[in-house]
């Protein structure tokens, strides 16, 4: 099973910016989806956004124009930039990993990010 770790979330003022990593422990070409969830305090985890090997690409209605999802299969990472931060975009972000899309996958620790002035 494929181990995650994400890093670069923090704090930040509103309409700021940041870009979360997820560095995977194996070779991340042959994985079919590779995606960002998160979850928000008293809420159940959302996706954010998802990259296949094929290169297409989906995000949530909230984060689109605003976030952008890549995969650097040469060095086993997923990235998402995200732009133009609301407080509601405050939660755990979560990296996953799985090759069908009804299955759970493997899932990183979760990075935190918090938008605030």
């Amino acid at each position: 099973q494929v181990q995650l770790v994400e890093s670069g979330g923090g704090l930040v003022q509103p309409g700021g910016s940041l870009r979360l990593s997820c560095a995977a422990s194996t070779n991340i070409f042959g994985i079919v989806y590779m995606g960002w969830y998160r979850q928000a305090p008293g809420k159940q985890r959302e996706l954010v956004a998802v990259t296949t090997n094929g290169g297409t690409t989906n995000y949530a209605y909230s984060v689109k124009g605003r976030f952008t999802i890549s995969r650097d299969n040469a060095k086993n990472t997923v990235y998402l930039q995200m732009n133009n931060l609301k407080p509601e975009d405050t939660a755990l972000y979560y990296c996953n990993a799985k090759n069908v899309r009804a299955a759970s996958g493997s899932w990183g620790q979760g990075t935190q990010v918090t938008v605030a002035s």
